[in-house]
């Protein structure tokens, strides 16, 4: 057994191994070589933390080491950010302060810390109005330097590799936030291999058994995928190698989370994700204004040998991504029979594919304008915070639009580029163009032609925007906007007006009741709104400022007590009590017993009365996936853990998640749907139903079959115990001859 002074011993040695790792990566990039102020930043956080140890049990400082490693190696940043690393809980974890870094490492490595220490603990606390705040800080930090955000990426991304040591709930809640904002903030930045990784990690710990299954399979079909790539490169090499160009071929496979999710959107097994890797053809390319043309010479080699799929060239090497991404994408019919994608890139696009703008810098000459396209974005979210949304969920959803970077080129009548998201409207083009053109725009001409504002804009259009004085701000525009810059805007008018109609409606009521002699006071008004059924006065004054409510003599009637005359019920109910509906008192229910959020919850059945609530958004049944979430009143709601309102949830509420199972039961059953497709013919509706009514166990509660032009499709509504027996049904569809495809809907 290992004495405590030779564990002493071993640790010590392998926080000095893992220390020289970093160093000697650091020493082999191209970097100015500062290892001093490295070796000092890392004996001051050894020092700071010592004795200190992560959940997992080793020492803490392995923590900095390895985020510094990943700042230095995988994102190719230099000696300030890595010191930076190294100290990034130094301040936050320790009694040192800001102050102390600075007068040992400088303002610069101070700034960053301080940015660091600002939006610890993930960007979300325990409360919405928390979050948002820490969410507003991580992007002011990042505007000002952003170097501060790919630290926080770096500390994420070891913090999911090593999230095996912590409590389930946690691991949900953690790997909830890595997919809803952290993968796509590094989606934005362009660093694709993090966010793959992060993707990958976080769907780990989200569907642990699809996520097996998928690396099995991807394993177990290595050998013939193989077979096929050296098939297709063949001759491809051998003609880039008769042009004399320097490259290097290779195939690469999605990743388990795109697989997943194209199995998912497309209800297909992952036996039909044909598109399972791409061909990346990389090359050496010295002068970068040869870079193009070396691009559309080997697409020209390509296309002479295999045939093109016309629809899928993507061009972003004459207009880059957003986020800098630079490559020629191409797929083409391979000789198996499948497309396959082939992505062309220079060496140098390369790198700013798998680092982002870290690797910008480094290629950055003179005062170029690479970086224009991170500044505008920078800008965009600068203009968010200044009108931030009051509600906190709603305040991240507005960032998150912004963080996607699949876009549209669209042209001014004066021919000035404008890029927006995909789906942008031409409301939306108006308010990127200018506030008030958003506020006042009433139309548009796209291409000469005349549409609505909500006419979603492509690629290549021309669009006049057309205005008038006398419009002003709707709120259906809310419904068809993408852009966070149009939402945030036109949320902060509507308040603005709601604010005006308020007041407007307030001087309405007191003027009526100076008028009547009646005193204004909160019991008066209390009693307008309990018998209008309006829950808030603020709600009761738009009304009236709206024209939707006119104070009279019914007024009257309720202030003097005399309001349950049929008119008035059914002013009551015209002016929405519970939506029309009245409300029923709730049952007197027993003491509900605290959750332990720590343990897993069972999720069982006794008698009849569940110690469970089925969310409504996404009816899980057993066998999926699930989490649950804990109400005020310490109900637990089951929802699947790839429901879009969980994902919120995992975001936004972490500690009331609760890790849950399903407890097995043979005696209860499930609402299920099947979808159906296939090749219509004569009985094959007596052969689904046969097939359905032979599996006992399966309850058929309703069959919709529709048939068009030799295809039909239906959907069947069926009771089941589990997700075992839909699968099961679903396989024995299958092989009905005729059927192309069957799947459980997502409710």
């Amino acid at each position: 057994m290992e004495t405590s002074d030779q564990q002493y011993t071993n640790e010590e040695q392998l926080i000095e191994d893992k220390f020289q790792e970093l160093l000697n990566g650091y020493l082999n990039s191209n970097h100015r070589k500062k290892v001093e102020i490295i070796e000092r930043a890392f004996k001051f956080a050894k020092e700071a933390h010592k004795g200190i140890r992560r959940r997992s049990g080793e020492p803490y400082i392995l923590h900095p080491i390895a985020v510094a490693r990943i700042v230095s190696h995988e994102i190719g940043l230099g000696s300030t950010s890595i010191c930076a690393a190294l100290l990034h809980d130094v301040v936050e974890d320790t009694e040192y302060t800001v102050e102390d870094i600075e007068n040992h490492f400088g303002k610069k490595i101070a700034s960053i810390v301080d940015g660091l220490t600002k939006i610890s603990g993930g960007i979300f606390g325990d409360q919405a109005s928390a979050q948002a705040e820490n969410f507003r800080r991580l992007l002011l930090t990042m505007s000002e330097d952003i170097r501060v955000i790919l630290i926080k990426m770096a500390d994420r991304l070891h913090n999911m590799r090593t999230l095996g040591s912590m409590l389930p709930s946690k691991q949900y809640k953690i790997a909830g936030e890595t997919l809803y904002i952290y993968a796509p903030l590094a989606h934005r930045l362009g660093l694709f291999a993090i966010k793959t990784e992060l993707e990958d990690l976080a769907f780990k710990y989200e569907h642990p058994e699809a996520y097996n299954q998928i690396k099995q399979k991807i394993a177990e079909t290595e050998e013939s995928r193989q077979q096929i790539y050296n098939n297709f490169s063949k001759p491809i090499v051998a003609k880039l190698k008769e042009m004399g160009l320097e490259f290097e071929m290779k195939a690469r496979v999605k990743s388990i989370y795109s697989i997943w999710n194209k199995m998912e959107s497309k209800h297909i097994p992952f036996e039909e994700v044909y598109d399972l890797y791409a061909v990346r053809i990389i090359f050496k390319c010295p002068n970068e204004a040869d870079e193009k043309k070396e691009c559309w010479a080997i697409y020209s080699v390509i296309t002479d040998i295999y045939k093109l799929h016309p629809e899928r060239t993507r061009d972003w090497v004459s207009r880059p991504k957003a986020n800098g991404y630079k490559a020629l994408h191409l797929t083409v019919m391979g000789p198996d029979g499948n497309w396959i994608e082939v992505q062309i890139r220079s060496e140098k696009m390369d790198e700013i594919a798998e680092r982002g703008f870290a690797a910008h810098w480094k290629y950055k000459v003179g005062n170029s304008d690479e970086e224009s396209e991170l500044d505008i974005w920078l800008k965009t979210i600068k203009d968010i915070l200044e009108h931030p949304e009051p509600n906190a969920i709603d305040f991240l959803d507005t960032i998150k639009l912004n963080l996607f970077s699949t876009e549209i080129f669209v042209f001014t009548p004066k021919g000035e580029l404008i890029t927006l998201p995909k789906d942008a409207t031409a409301l939306d083009l108006a308010f990127t163009l200018h506030s008030d053109l958003g506020f006042h725009c009433i139309a548009a001409k796209v291409n000469h032609r005349l549409v609505p504002l909500n006419q979603k804009l492509h690629s290549g259009d021309q669009v006049e925007i057309l205005t008038s004085k006398s419009q002003t701000p709707k709120e259906e525009w809310l419904n068809f906007i993408t852009t966070a810059k149009a939402r945030s805007r036109l949320t902060a008018s509507l308040r603005k007006d709601r604010r005006k109609i308020i007041a407007k409606g307030e001087k309405i009521l007191k003027d009526f009741f100076e008028s009547n002699h009646i005193e204004y006071n909160n019991d008066v008004v209390t009693k307008i709104l309990s018998n209008l059924g309006i829950r808030h006065r603020d709600d009761l004054f738009y009304k009236i400022g709206n024209d939707e409510i006119t104070p009279n003599e019914n007024i009257k009637k309720i202030i003097k007590g005399k309001s349950q005359n049929p008119f008035m019920r059914y002013l009551k109910l015209s002016f929405g009590s519970n939506n029309g509906k009245n409300e029923q008192p709730k049952p007197v229910t027993p003491q509900q017993l605290t959750i332990d959020r720590k343990q897993t919850y069972i999720l069982r059945d006794e008698n009849g009365v569940k110690n469970y609530k089925v969310a409504d958004c996404c009816c899980p049944i057993p066998g999926d996936d699930v989490l649950g979430y804990v109400e005020d009143d310490e109900t637990v709601v089951v929802h699947k853990r790839e429901c879009p309102v969980a994902m919120r949830l995992k975001s936004s509420f972490g500690p009331r998640l609760v890790s849950t199972q399903w407890e097995a039961s043979e005696s209860l059953s499930f609402p299920a749907k099947i979808e159906i497709q296939g090749i219509d013919r004569i009985g094959i509706l007596n052969e689904i139903t046969r097939v359905i009514s032979n599996e006992l166990i399966i309850d058929m509660r309703g069959l919709t079959i529709k048939a068009n032009e030799g295809v039909f499709t239906g959907t069947v509504d069926i009771m089941v115990h589990d997700t075992r027996v839909v699968e099961s049904l679903c396989n024995k569809l299958r092989k009905i001859k005729g059927v192309q495809k069957v799947a459980r809907c997502k409710e």
